[in-house]
Parts: structure tokens; sequence; C-alpha cells
């Protein structure tokens, strides 16, 4: 099971910082973690990438496995031009990938997002 999890955190050497841990860790157990981690530095660039159209194109892809982007827009009933543009990015990110027969496919069997919302003091 490929798990994925999505957090925000604009604290750019903390980041480094869990990234150099997680790299240490994985070179000392000798497989890598099953969990791949995207990091957003704030809402307003998650919110930018994972839109709520292409959050329910990611849960869409989920249902029902790999498909062409003509399909999958069929049964999203969008234009192709934007599933298309949508799949690209999602693609750019990571968050969904291309098989061997150029269909599209998500590869998480589960993306858990983890963030808090604070007040700035």
């Amino acid at each position: 099971m490929r798990r994925a999890a999505i957090q925000i955190c604009s604290d750019t050497k903390a980041v480094m910082r869990d990234a150099a841990e997680e790299f240490t860790n994985t070179w000392n157990k000798g497989s890598a973690d099953p969990v791949a981690t995207f990091t957003f530095s704030s809402p307003a660039q998650l919110f930018s990438i994972i839109t709520p159209k292409r959050w329910e194109l990611i849960e869409h892809l989920q249902k029902i496995g790999p498909s062409s982007i003509r399909g999958l827009a069929r049964s999203l009933q969008r234009d192709v031009k934007r599933v298309h543009d949508d799949v690209t990015a999602l693609i750019h990110w990571g968050l969904v990938e291309r098989t061997e027969d150029a269909k599209v496919c998500v590869p998480f069997d589960i993306i858990h997002a983890d963030f808090d919302l604070r007040a700035v003091a």
C-alpha cells in the first residue's frame, strides 16, 4: 500500500532538517519509508496546486483506476483541455503518474492531509 502525506510548513530549515532525518533513517534501515511527503510553503500554495477540481480528479482517479485523459474528462463531465491541464500540474507535483500504456493514475492508496491553521501572533 502506497501512502502520501500533504503538509504545510513555511519554515524552510525545518523542512530541510526533516528531509535530512528521513534520509538518515532510510539509509540506516536500508529501505525507503513508504510515505511520500508533499510539503507546501503556505495554504495559498497548497490551494493553488490542489484546487477543488483537482482534488475531485484525484479522488475520482483513485476510484476508477488508470484512465486516459479523455476517458477521465468524460467520466468527470469536464472539458478535456481543462482536465489535461489539471493532470499535467498534478504529474509535475507527483500526485498523479503516467502508466506504461500512457494512462494516468494516482499511485497512492491513501493521501493524508495534515496541517494546522493558526492566528499569527
